[in-house]
Formats: structure tokens, sequence, C-alpha cells
């Protein structure tokens, strides 16, 4: 059985030493990029796996299934973020879909996710009506970025709903209703086509690092970055588009 104090201290301990506040929302993709020795791999998975955690040493990488919608894969970043501090059993993880689901350190895993994305201070809680409205999860899941199961998932863990809720309204048109409530959809719907693979953070850093050094060719850096999908840093796309310095 998982020790859900402890894990919510875990979750909060990693905020702060990531410089997050106890309670506002996180921007996963932003945070990990910033961790010493540490990749961010997007990529299509398929439908059974969210992620993998791979750590050798110092280094780690963490693999996200870029097919999933964006808050989905909040979700699975905070996810291997357990493994990556406290699984001292595994060095490598494959984590499946289902939330909630597997061992208990997929279990544990999945509760520092919600906990680390959705603390749900004092100040979220008193804005929730006894009875929690449809549009409240919406609400709730845009300011957390997170995807609507795992939002279903931690009000149920709270008891903030109740299990028929949570199958009522897991089965709602969310698409249809966040865009009528005037949020931007992108939230539930995967990563936009040149982003499906990509390579972020240590890898990319120490490649460059390399190349500096003159530890390897500009051919084998070259090679590097396309290995890692940055195919835009070797033919520099991204630099040729339009910078707006406003």
């Amino acid at each position: 059985m998982i020790d859900k104090l402890k894990i919510f201290q875990q979750a909060i301990a990693i905020r702060k030493k990531l410089g997050e506040s106890d309670s506002s929302p996180i921007d996963t993709f932003n945070i990990v990029q910033n961790i010493p020795h540490f990749s961010l791999v997007l990529y299509p998975m398929g439908k059974n796996i969210s992620g993998m955690c791979v750590r050798i040493g110092k280094e780690a990488i963490i693999a996200i299934n870029s097919s999933m919608s964006i808050g989905r894969q909040n979700f699975s970043i905070a996810h291997e973020l357990y493994h990556y501090y406290f699984d001292e059993e595994q060095k490598t993880t494959i984590c499946k879909m289902d939330i909630g689901k597997g061992n208990d350190i997929e279990k544990s895993a999945d509760q520092f996710a919600s906990y680390f994305l959705m603390p749900l201070g004092n100040e979220v809680i008193y804005k929730i009506e006894e009875e929690i409205s449809f549009n409240k999860i919406i609400e709730l899941e845009q300011y957390y970025k997170v995807s609507h199961q795992a939002m279903l998932y931690r009000l149920l863990g709270e008891g903030l709903i109740s299990s028929e809720q949570l199958e009522n309204y897991k089965n709602r048109k969310v698409v249809y209703a966040a865009a009528s409530l005037g949020f931007d959809t992108a939230l539930y719907k995967p990563s936009l086509e040149e982003k499906a693979y990509k390579t972020f953070g240590y890898y990319i850093k120490q490649a460059q690092r390399l190349l500096e050094n003159e530890k390897i060719s500009d051919g084998k850096y070259e090679q590097l970055l396309l290995e890692a999908f940055r195919s835009d840093l070797v033919y520099g796309k991204e630099q040729e588009e339009e910078e707006l310095n406003d």
C-alpha cells in the first residue's frame, strides 16, 4: 500500500527543489529542460505506453509519448520525475497508459504526478462549490495544464467527486466544452507534427559543448543532432523563421 502523505511531501519537496511554489501551475516541459544531466525526448509510442525513464549514473533520459494529449504528456513527465528522483530499484522503467494501475511503484509515481501538478491548495479548494460542476473541472484542468482524466482522478482522490461522477464526466465532450468556455483546446490534442519527434535538454547542450571544445567534428555534431530529431538545428529551419523581439 502506498504512503500518500509521504508522496505528497516528496512532490512538494521536488517543487521547491525546482524553484516552484507549493501551489502554482507548473510548466513541466520548461522545468525538465533546466534539470542538470537531464534529457527529454518526445516520440510517438502508440496507444499502450505513456513514457519511460532511463538513468545512467547522474544522467537521465525521459521519453514521452508525443501521440498523447499535451495534458497527458504533462502528467507523464511528472510521473517519470518520480522514477528519476525516488525509484531506487529500477534504472529503466517503461510506463503504461492507465493511471492508478500496476505495482506500488507505478501507483506511487501516478500519485506523485497528481500531487506535483495539482497540489489543490486551500485557495483552490475554497473556489470549488459543494457540488463540483463539469465546467469547474474544465477550468481546473486548464489552470493546472493536465488531461481531463488526470484531473478527474485527482478530484476523486480528494473526495471532491464520486466514482459515479467520474464516469459521467469522463464521457462528456471535453474539447467542445473547453472551447465553449473560451479556452485553447491544444491541451487535449497531441504534439504538433513538427514537435512529435524532438529532444531537449542535456543531450543537446552536451553535443554543443563537445563541438565547442573540439572533441567532435562538425559532421559528428550534426549526426548527433539528427539522431536526436533536431534537424532544425542542423538545417536552421527555426532560425530562418521571423523573430518577433517584442
